[in-house]
């Protein structure tokens, strides 16, 4: 509460700058704080998309359907889809959402998701549960809300469903991915989830939601946890990869 009461007073007091390039811009209500050139620079993921983890293909041998990257791995998760490419305008967006507190974020970047699920039914079937992906107790009290829960807020109504925050959690602290190489990350996040036992997931079909997708270890860990509780399929919805 009392970081949204700083940043009101600061923005009656500053003006208001594009968080990419810097330029001031003039800022209305519900709109991310991005100059029209920066909003341009958002990149999309275009088909050809890895049918794995959702990536665009590029340089890829005519009839090869799987990056480089998912040839060589093996994950819980039966596909993955994400409108943006981690990178430039959106990966900074990303970075202040998470780490400097700018919460009110959610609400563009979750539109860019909805908008997403939308213009592009994504053939994922019927979803039973859409579900955030958890921060441990300690990261949550740190930041103060889960950006993967403000997400899947703005695209379960898509499938007709509510966020099913509580099925899925997140049962010890791990060190932060983003150094990480995948071998490291997996055995990082490793045994770190851990699922509702009352049999809500058996059967069902699960659309797990999170920020970005990176090398996928954390995706997978939480499917294979989601799975092993009984889920039949899980999907995995991200804002960029």
């Amino acid at each position: 509460m009392l970081r949204g009461v700083l940043r009101g007073i600061k923005d009656l007091i500053y003006p208001d700058y594009c968080l990419s390039c810097g330029n001031k811009i003039i800022s209305r209500a519900g709109q991310a704080p991005l100059c029209p050139a920066c909003r341009c620079r958002i990149e999309e993921n275009t088909p050809p998309l890895c049918v794995s983890c959702g990536r665009q293909l590029t340089g890829q041998a005519p009839g090869k359907n799987l990056c480089r990257s998912c040839l060589k791995r093996n994950f819980s998760f039966d596909r993955a889809f994400s409108p943006c490419k981690y990178e430039g305008v959106v990966k900074k967006l990303i970075h202040e959402f998470k780490y400097s507190g700018k919460d009110y974020l959610g609400k563009f970047l979750g539109k860019i998701l909805r908008d997403f699920t939308c213009a592009h039914p994504l053939p994922v079937g019927y979803i039973d549960l859409v579900i955030p992906v958890p921060l441990h107790k300690d990261r949550l009290r740190e930041r103060e809300f889960n950006q993967a829960h403000i997400l899947s807020e703005s695209v379960a109504g898509v499938f007709g469903r509510k966020t099913s925050s509580g099925i899925l959690m997140r049962k010890k602290p791990t060190r932060t991915q983003t150094e990480l190489g995948f071998a490291q990350r997996q055995k990082n996040i490793k045994g770190s989830f851990a699922a509702d036992g009352s049999g809500i997931l058996k059967g069902s079909d699960v659309l797990l939601v999170d920020d970005v997708l990176t090398t996928g270890a954390t995706a997978s860990e939480a499917a294979k946890t989601l799975k092993e509780a009984g889920a039949k399929k899980v999907y995995v919805l991200t804002l960029s990869s």
